[in-house]
Order: C-alpha cells, then sequence, then structure tokens
C-alpha cells in the first residue's frame, strides 16, 4: 500500500491521519505551487 500525500493542505484545508483532505470552510478549491497545495477561498457569506 502506498502511503503519503501527493497533495498538500494549504489554507482553509485540514488533513487526516490518512492523509486525506478536507475543506474546513465552504468555498472554492485552488491548487497552487504547480497543482501541489490545495486551498479553498471561502464563498462570501450572505
Amino acid at each position: 500500500r502506498q502511503v503519503g500525500n501527493r497533495f498538500h493542505p494549504g489554507h482553509n484545508v485540514g488533513q487526516g491521519k490518512d492523509f486525506t483532505l478536507f475543506a474546513l470552510a465552504d468555498g472554492i478549491v485552488q491548487f497552487d505551487r504547480n497543482g501541489r497545495r490545495v486551498n479553498v477561498i471561502p464563498a462570501e457569506a450572505n
């Protein structure tokens, strides 16, 4: 079994102990750093 993370958590993104990424806030997913870091840009509260 391969273990590790191909994607790293950024802003508003958490990581489980099995390297699962999850959003900490509702919003839009954005990738940066050559597509390896995942950020969530919060949606505007209306």
